[in-house]
């Protein structure tokens, strides 16, 4: 299977930005075309546990997104485009991922403790559970199979 476009799951959290450093790996080897998606809810985290309505702080997660999450790609060379969509994050992974006929679909794994199912969070979980696309759940740390 050729690697064309891959969808890339970001937040700016370790996790996240591990997964946009393993798909800007992977596209720049394979020339592929990566869409880097964070999906806000009604309230966004600044980073700090403060949560706010999302549409307060839309402006800053988009320079956010180009600037700072986005970088691994842009250092890469990588051909990328950054969009932020509300909604439910596994259904907007799917739907863009669905949308833009994706490959590919890369998040990053959140090891919260307790049975191995939940090592991997919610999300990427129920994402791998669903989709119909290969999906890629890059671990938290390097060399660590669960987290």
């Amino acid at each position: 299977m050729a690697i064309q476009r891959m969808v890339v799951g970001t937040d700016g959290s370790v996790p996240a930005q591990r997964a946009v450093e393993w798909a800007a790996e992977v596209a720049a080897a394979v020339g592929a075309e990566v869409v880097a998606v964070h999906v806000m809810g009604m309230l966004e985290d600044l980073g700090d546990g403060t949560k706010v309505p999302a549409e307060s702080v839309r402006d800053e997660v988009a320079v956010r997104l180009e600037t700072e999450w986005c970088q691994p790609l842009r250092d890469r060379g990588v051909a990328f485009r950054g969009e932020i969509v509300p909604g439910n994050p596994v259904g907007v992974l799917l739907d863009v991922a669905d949308r833009d006929d994706a490959d590919l679909i890369v998040v990053g794994s959140r090891g919260i403790g307790g049975v191995s199912a939940l090592h991997l969070g919610s999300t990427s979980h129920d994402l791998a559970a669903r989709s119909r696309r290969a999906v890629v759940i890059v671990p938290a740390e390097p060399g660590s199979p669960e987290r």
